[in-house]
């Protein structure tokens, strides 16, 4: 992608920069917070959800590029918020940011974004932006915004180049809560907003909090469980001093195989000890990695609302086969290949055939590598919540 065809901003009219590792350099305007940010630049191709996406803390660590071209026209709001700590540091747009133009808005996106310290750069053409990372992969950036257009380049090269990447990068630990919290808030209706959990719901489960969306707690709660969430670090005990029914291990940044090094011997024990699991995307790579498989870094990552996700492997009935349109935010995936005798693939991407579902024999545990909650995205999958908790009573 050489420079010129890689922004639709010229250098001397820009307030903003992507600067890659290897030296490239995206001008454009910037909005939102002043500053700079380095992560690994990915892209999401969901035409809604665009703020639901940028507090999604498995985004920690990342800037967003968005395939669709208008984001923001619908403002920002306090309901769309999917969790208060750490999500995307930021995000590139091809076109500015209009006025607001929805009746849930309460202030515009590029404020929105400066008020929670996240940067904006529009002007970019997204499309050659986004075929770069298919073709090459999701490389290591800084993105940066000053309105007086100055930036020292060859400082933001060199910033981009140190950064390690997310390989072997446990980022969990900087997300996840910092004590055990009972889930009060209910399911989300247009004119009611969300509701609250009954307090005297069972059964009751135990959420590991690796980086979970709030959406998740509420469709547990919609499934019509009682939830308490608990730090990425609980240990065995601790969990099992809550008498959980199940215990769901939530979604998450990073590398799976760096926080595995304390999450994976909490799992091993929870499945000795026959607790019920159900994990999401972090979540099921490290069920996974407890079951004794192996995870690896995608070229590109699956990152969207429309991805298709088939039903396979025994036990689906007249359902196998059937796919499901998913929601997915993932850069690491489970090696297929790797899977030990006794866990079995129930979901693949029809994308790429990677991996997107597995169960273990003989256990009540399983997870798939996408979103069931969606929050942006459809909501065929619900159905695993409802299979989860059902199963618990």
């Amino acid at each position: 992608m050489a420079d010129p065809a890689s922004s639709r901003a010229r250098a001397s009219e820009a307030t903003g920069v992507l600067v890659l590792a290897d030296g490239t350099v995206v001008w454009g305007r910037g909005f939102g917070a002043v500053g700079s940010a380095v992560g690994e630049v990915c892209f999401n191709t969901a035409m809604t959800g665009y703020q639901e996406v940028m507090t999604d803390p498995s985004y920690a660590a990342q800037i967003v590029t968005f395939t669709f071209p208008h984001i923001g026209n619908v403002g920002a709001n306090a309901e769309d918020v999917e969790s208060r700590v750490e999500g995307a540091v930021g995000c590139i747009l091809r076109e500015d940011v209009t006025e607001p133009s929805n009746f849930r808005s309460m202030e515009r996106f590029g404020e929105w974004l400066a008020r929670n310290g996240k940067i904006g750069l529009s002007g970019v053409d997204t499309r050659a932006l986004t075929r770069r990372i298919r073709m090459s992969g999701a490389p290591n950036a800084v993105i940066a915004h000053a309105p007086d257009g100055k930036f020292d380049i060859p400082a933001l090269v060199e910033r981009a180049k140190a950064w390690p990447g997310l390989e072997g990068m446990d980022l969990a630990i900087r997300v996840t809560r910092e004590k055990h919290e009972s889930w009060e808030g209910g399911y989300w209706r247009l004119g009611f907003g969300y509701g609250r959990a009954a307090r005297d719901a069972t059964p009751h489960v135990v959420a590991i909090d690796y980086g979970a969306k709030d959406n998740i707690f509420r469709n547990l709660v919609k499934a019509g469980a009682k939830v308490t969430v608990v730090p990425a670090k609980t240990s065995f005990d601790e969990i099992m001093a809550l008498k959980p029914d199940g215990v769901f291990l939530s979604n998450g940044p990073g590398d799976p195989a760096a926080t595995g090094e304390y999450a994976v011997p909490v799992i091993r024990a929870l499945l000795e000890a026959d607790v019920p699991l159900f994990g999401i995307c972090l979540g099921h790579q490290l069920l996974a990695l407890a079951a004794g498989a192996k995870t690896i870094k995608m070229h590109q990552g699956h990152r969207g609302a429309n991805h298709p996700v088939q039903r396979v492997g025994e036990g689906w009935g007249e359902t196998s086969g059937l796919v499901e349109i998913t929601s997915m935010n993932h850069g690491f995936a489970v090696d297929a290949a790797t899977l030990p005798e006794g866990v079995e693939q129930t979901h693949v991407s029809l994308f790429d055939g990677t991996n997107c579902g597995i169960a273990i024999k003989g256990k009540k545990a399983f997870a798939v590598q996408y979103h069931p909650e969606a929050s942006p995205g459809p909501q065929d999958s619900f159905y695993l919540f409802e299979k989860f908790v059902g199963g618990l009573a």
